[in-house]
């Protein structure tokens, strides 16, 4: 295995906790083993606490990632997520008990091989598209277990499939993704990621390792680092605040919002 591309020190992908004020319903993120911080974001637990008294809906807002997740009181329902262009919300029922892993953009298909693009939009049973992965949830993981211990398996698992990994990416997409992050998702496509390779050399790099074309990445990029910029409804009426993070006005800062997020920075903040 070898990759000297540190992703996760230049981008933390946000997914709002779960907020619920008449309904008890719990969301907790879990940062992997350090030697996987480069390729896991995060492990998540999303549960029920006790029998809702109606249907719970969970949002997933646009993050750029690739999820496996599955459901600890019965681990062989076990899926993988493809990157959203826009928000998506599942309807999770009156009790449940879910688990998953969060990887950070490219290393998906870096690890497993298989192009991002094809989970797009969707998303598909893990042992359709990664059986011995599905295999090893359905066989090793159970809601009898302590979700640490869920965590130390995960953690040893995927170190081993990482150490017989080859985890190699062609530098000039690297330095591409790297000029992305580095910049918040405000770059001019063109201009700013004239790094050696054409344009439909580029398109397919990123429809491999990301799923999406450089422009959407860049888009989720720049949405990302506006939740990460800790807004407040105050910093939300600065004039200023829209340019700041690489928007035209305002009016462009909340239709991107709205896509990723699914309503509006106001509601967002208020929720």
């Amino acid at each position: 295995m070898k990759n000297t591309f540190n992703i996760g020190q230049f981008y933390q992908p946000v997914q709002p906790a779960v907020k619920q004020k008449s309904q008890d319903v719990t969301y907790r993120e879990f940062a992997p083993d350090k030697s996987l911080q480069n390729l896991i974001y995060c492990y998540w637990e999303l549960k029920s606490e006790e029998r809702l008294q109606n249907p719970f809906m969970y949002r997933v807002i646009a993050d750029g990632c690739i999820d496996i997740f599955f459901r600890l009181d019965d681990s062989s329902e076990n899926f993988v997520m493809g990157l959203c262009k826009n928000y998506t919300e599942f309807p999770l029922g009156n009790n449940f008990h879910y688990a998953g892993i969060r990887f950070l953009p490219t290393m998906f298909s870096m690890l497993y091989k298989m192009s991002a693009k094809e989970l797009i939009n969707r998303f598909e049973r893990l042992e359709m598209v990664v059986k011995d992965s599905s295999e090893f949830i359905t066989n090793h993981l159970s809601g009898r277990d302590d979700i640490r211990v869920v965590k130390e398996k995960l953690d040893a698992y995927f170190i081993y499939l990482m150490r017989k990994s080859n985890m190699e990416m062609d530098p000039r997409f690297q330095n591409a993704l790297n000029i992305i992050l580095k910049e918040y998702g405000v770059v001019n496509i063109q201009a700013d990621l004239d790094i050696g390779l054409s344009p439909r050399q580029l398109r397919r790099y990123f429809e491999f390792y990301i799923g999406a074309s450089a422009k959407t990445f860049s888009q989720i990029v720049r949405f990302q680092n506006s939740l990460n910029a800790n807004l407040s409804t105050l910093g939300l009426k600065r004039n200023n605040v829209f340019y700041d993070l690489g928007y035209y006005d305002q009016a462009h800062f909340i239709k991107e919002f709205k896509r990723f997020y699914g309503i509006t920075p106001t509601k967002a903040l208020d929720s």
